[in-house]
């Protein structure tokens, strides 16, 4: 999810006895929990670093204001948000391969927070190193062959293999077998349009996608950015829905 419904007067009532510090945090930790859909992971000094907030004001708040599982730090507002919107993308989903929704009498539908419309992309260009359709969920359903399943540890010695330089996979936790997930399935769905492929076929893209990689002094750290300080990107990072467009699109190559 990329947005969510924020309730000024709900949120002040259930916030209002943290510090400014514990308030900051718990947004943050809000943010997480919409963007991978998925509970917080258990590993307080990892979340503490990716919502750059000390560990021990992050541990007070998840202790306060989340369920501990465990499998991860549980939400159930959260839940029952990504839930809702998931019902409502998955009715329009099916509104749209019977030929659409029905139209409006008074005027054009309006989207909320809760209940996003849904509009599908084709890309009808064949995949390239530089083009990826980047949407999670295909224009009309799953495609009639069923997609490779995605092997975590080839990516990640691809990875290895073509990047030494950049920062080693030391954890491999539930937010970033999430976001691999839906990479590997975006790319699958994409060089799956009008023909079978396998799992090998999959894997050569990610082999070319980080030859990419590669070929940027950029994501590479051989050249500064605009403060001044050299980059170096991780697996994580790339995988990011936002990162992973721009770098098949040859955004962070321009400064080879």
């Amino acid at each position: 999810m990329h947005y969510y419904q924020f309730n000024i007067g709900d949120y002040k009532a259930a916030t209002g006895h943290l510090s400014n510090d514990e308030d900051l945090a718990y947004r943050r930790l809000l943010d997480m929990y919409y963007d991978t859909e998925y509970k917080i992971p258990l590993d307080t000094q990892w979340v503490a670093r990716r919502i750059r907030m000390e560990p021990k004001v992050v541990q007070d708040v998840l202790s306060d204001m989340f369920e501990h599982h465990e499998d991860g730090w549980f939400h159930a507002r959260c839940k029952d948000v990504i839930d809702a919107y998931h019902a409502m993308a998955e009715k329009n989903r099916a509104n749209g391969r019977l030929g659409g929704r029905k139209k409006n009498p008074v005027g054009n539908p309006v989207a909320s927070d809760t209940q996003p419309i849904v509009k599908a992309t084709i890309n009808d260009k064949p995949i390239t190193n530089n083009q990826v359709n980047t949407n999670i969920c295909p224009p009309d359903g799953e495609p009639d062959q069923k997609l490779p399943d995605c092997k975590h540890s080839e990516v990640i010695a691809l990875y290895h293999q073509y990047l030494p330089t950049l920062r080693k996979v030391e954890v491999w936790n539930a937010v970033r077998q999430g976001y691999l997930r839906q990479r590997w399935r975006e790319v699958a769905i994409e060089l799956s349009q009008n023909k079978t492929i396998q799992h090998d076929d999959v894997l050569n893209w990610w082999t070319d996608f980080f030859k990419h990689i590669e070929s940027s002094k950029f994501l590479t750290g051989k050249v500064n950015s605009k403060d001044g300080r050299a980059f170096t990107a991780d697996l994580e990072w790339i995988l990011k829905p936002s990162n992973f467009a721009k770098i098949v699109e040859g955004k962070y190559h321009g400064a080879n």
